[in-house]
């Protein structure tokens, strides 16, 4: 099992310093929000990209990929009745997994819930059909580029739009394409009805991607949520992905989240690993 981190939790560092930090730490791969590099891909240029990407080899870790892929930009919405906005997102998208590719990552994780909200009164189907118009439009760019767009549920409280595994699910099978996958996350699992092991195994080979955190918006281990039958169930299904921690509260400074979150995450790792198989 290969642990990431998500690197804006690391804002005012060096790039430099966050990959020699979270190697250090164990982290295999660094997760990355695209407003950290520029205000919008584009303007970050090739070199600035291929100098991260080095950076980070050079320090023992790998980029592998993008979230918040639509945070803090302008004119961009998944779910618009506008055709030139949603034109625009799927363009924007693609730019992106052009980004990430050059980075070294292939996979972009798609929360982004502002950019998502259905409009006052907008009914869900209605939104399901926007929402596919604009991965239709840039589906078989992304797919070029050999990165796929993890689709992320989101609870009811950030988002009116994709709250369960299984709302995501629909627009994936709708579209049933091989650049557009699901993407599972703790905190937002939490608010399901099923257990989290039970939505791992539920959908798995279905997941392209998954986040670690919990109810309390910080790291595992740091809240309530027991992750020996998370992990447990990880491994069960042979996941092949990352386990990327994803925080939203900072309070307790960014060095001491990054390490006590790999440090039980291990811990739990190497206590189910050697639990051997659940019996039935």
């Amino acid at each position: 099992m290969k642990f990431a981190i998500c690197q804006e939790l690391f804002e005012g560092w060096t790039w430099e310093r966050q990959c020699r930090f979270a190697a250090e730490l164990g982290y295999a791969g660094l997760e990355v929000a695209p407003f950290t590099i520029a205000p919008r891909i584009e303007e970050a240029g090739a070199a600035l990209l291929d100098a991260m990407r080095a950076t980070a080899e050079r320090e023992g870790v790998r980029i592998i990929g993008l979230h918040w892929l639509l945070a803090k930009t302008t004119g961009l919405h998944l779910t618009s009745r506008d055709e030139a906005t949603r034109q625009a997102t799927a363009d924007y998208l693609a730019a992106l997994a052009e980004a990430c590719a050059r980075l070294g990552g292939d996979l972009m994780v798609l929360g982004s819930p502002q950019q998502r909200n259905l409009a006052e009164g907008m009914p869900r189907e209605e939104g399901v059909r926007l929402a596919c118009d604009v991965f239709r439009r840039c589906l078989d760019r992304v797919a070029a580029c050999r990165v796929r767009i993890c689709l992320e549920p989101l609870t009811p409280k950030e988002t009116n739009f994709i709250n369960s595994c299984a709302e995501a699910m629909e627009i994936i099978d709708r579209l049933n394409h091989p650049a557009l996958c699901l993407h599972q996350d703790v905190k937002a699992m939490l608010a399901e009805s099923l257990p989290i092991p039970d939505l791992i195994r539920q959908y798995a080979g279905r997941v392209g991607h998954f986040h670690v955190n919990d109810g309390n918006l910080l790291g595992p281990g740091m809240g309530p949520t027991d992750y020996a039958p998370i992990l447990r169930a990880l491994l069960e299904t042979r996941y092949p992905g990352y386990v990327s921690v994803e925080v939203f509260d900072y309070s307790p400074g960014a060095e001491r989240i990054a390490r006590e979150s790999i440090e039980y995450l291990q811990r739990v790792l190497k206590s189910v690993a050697g639990a051997g198989p659940r019996s039935a």
